[in-house]
C-alpha cells in the first residue's frame, strides 16, 4: 500500500489520473485517510482506525493491485476464509462491514461503483454472558482498586467501557435534586445522552472527582498510572484477571471480558435485579445504553426479557408465573369414608317429607 501511495503523490486528490482505473489499494488508502482524520476530531475511535489499518494492509497483500471493476464478492469472502483466527461470526461480520464501508465511501465521494454491494454479512450472534453476583465479588477481591472501580461503574451503568466510560470527565457530571446524572457521548452513534446513575455509583464518582475536579481535563476513571483506560490495557488486565481466578477452564467464564459488564447491566435491568424483580422495558434499556429499541431487543430482549412473553401467555389464557403462584388450585374430591358418613347428623324431617313418605308407602 505504501508503494502504491507513493506513486499517487503527484496525482490529484480526487482520484487516479485520467484513464487509470481505481485499484483496491487506493480504496483502502482513501478510507484510512478518512478514519485518521475522523479519529483526530473524535468521531472515530482509535481502535477502529487501528483495526481498519491492519485489515486493509492484509487485504492489499491479497488483492491490492486488482482494479475495483474486477473485484468480486468472492474475492472478499475467500480472503476472510483464509484466516484461521477469523472464524468467529462476529469477527467476520465486523471485518466485512469495514471493507463495505470503504467501498461505499468511494462510491459516494468519487462515483466509483461498489462491486461488492449486497454481500451477505454473517449473522450477528450476541455474546450473552453476564457476571453473577458471586463472580462480581470475586473480581473486586482479585483486582486492584482502579480496575475494580472501572468495572464496578461499567456493571452498574451499562456504558461502553472504553469509548464511553473511560472518557467521562467531571464536566459531564451533573447533580440534580433526584440524584446524579451523566452526560455521555457515544462515538459509535455520534449522539449524546443523559443518564441517571445509581446512588452507589454516584458516591464512588464524588470520591474520585476529588482528584480530578472540573477543568483538570482528566477522565474520572483512570488506571494505576493515572492515565485513561485504553482498550489494549483493559483487555490485557482482564485476561490476567481471568487467569488469576482460574476461569480459563470454565466453558462460560472463559468468555468473560470487560464488555461483559455492559451485558450484565442489561441482564439485571431486564430481570429487575435492582428493582424487586420488576424488569424495565426495552425502550428504557435502549435509552440508558445508547442503543435503538430494535438493537436492544435483538441483543438482549429475546434472551433475557422474559416478561415480554407475558402477553403471549395471556393471549392463550395462561396466567403469568407470579399470578399462578397466588391462585390456589381447586380442592381435589375425596371419597367419603364409611365412618364419617355414619357419624353425620341426619337431615331434619319436615311435614312435607313425611306426607310424601306416606303416599309412596
Amino acid at each position: 500500500m505504501a508503494r502504491e501511495k507513493l506513486a499517487w503523490d503527484s496525482e490529484s486528490n480526487d482520484g487516479p489520473a485520467l484513464g487509470q482505473p481505481w485499484l483496491v489499494a487506493r480504496v483502502c488508502s482513501d478510507y484510512l485517510v478518512y478514519t485518521e482524520r475522523s479519529q483526530n476530531d473524535g468521531s472515530v475511535s482509535e481502535g477502529y482506525h487501528r483495526n481498519a489499518t491492519q485489515w486493509f494492509n492484509d487485504l492489499c497483500s491479497y488483492c491490492g493491485a486488482l482494479p475495483v471493476s474486477q473485484l468480486k464478492r468472492g474475492h472478499i469472502l475467500e480472503w476472510v476464509d483464509q484466516h484461521e483466527s477469523w472464524k468467529s461470526p462476529a469477527t467476520r461480520r465486523c471485518i466485512i462491514a469495514v471493507v463495505m464501508a470503504a467501498f461505499n465511501r468511494v462510491e459516494e465521494m468519487h462515483g466509483i461503483s461498489n462491486p461488492i454491494k449486497g454481500i451477505k454479512l454473517p449473522k450477528a450472534e450476541p455474546r450473552l454472558t453476564s457476571f453473577s453476583p458471586e463472580d462480581e465479588k470475586a473480581i473486586y477481591k482479585a483486582t486492584e482498586p482502579c480496575f475494580g472501580n472501572f468495572l464496578f461503574a461499567a456493571i452498574h451503568t451499562g456504558l461502553r467501557p472504553f469509548s464511553e466510560l473511560a472518557q467521562l470527565k467531571a464536566e459531564d457530571v451533573e447533580e440534580t435534586p433526584r440524584g446524579m446524572m451523566w452526560r455521555v457521548y457515544a462515538s459509535k452513534t455520534k449522539k449524546t445522552r443523559k443518564i441517571p446513575v445509581r446512588p452507589e455509583v454516584a458516591e464512588l464518582t464524588r470520591q474520585l472527582m476529588k482528584s480530578v475536579p472540573r477543568g483538570s481535563g482528566l477522565p474520572i476513571f483512570r488506571n494505576t498510572l493515572g492515565k485513561p483506560w485504553k482498550r489494549t490495557t483493559g483487555v490485557v488486565r482482564f485476561v490476567d484477571l481471568r487467569e488469576k481466578l482460574g476461569w480459563n477452564d470454565d466453558p462460560l467464564r472463559k468468555k468473560y471480558s470487560c464488555y461483559t459488564s455492559r451485558h450484565t447491566f442489561a441482564h439485571r435491568m431486564l430481570s429487575g435485579f435492582w428493582n424487586n424483580g420488576a424488569g424495565c422495558t426495552i425502550e428504557t434499556l435502549a435509552e440508558l445504553m445508547g442503543d435503538t429499541p430494535k438493537v436492544a431487543y435483538d441483543h438482549y430482549g429475546k434472551e433475557w426479557g422474559k416478561h415480554y412473553q407475558d402477553p403471549l401467555w395471556k393471549a392463550i389464557g395462561e396466567s403469568t408465573p407470579l399470578a399462578s403462584a397466588q391462585v390456589k388450585p381447586p380442592p381435589t374430591k375425596r371419597k367419603k369414608s364409611t365412618a364419617s358418613s355414619a357419624t353425620k347428623t341426619k337431615p331434619k324431617r319436615t311435614k312435607a317429607s313425611a306426607s310424601r313418605n306416606k303416599r309412596h308407602g
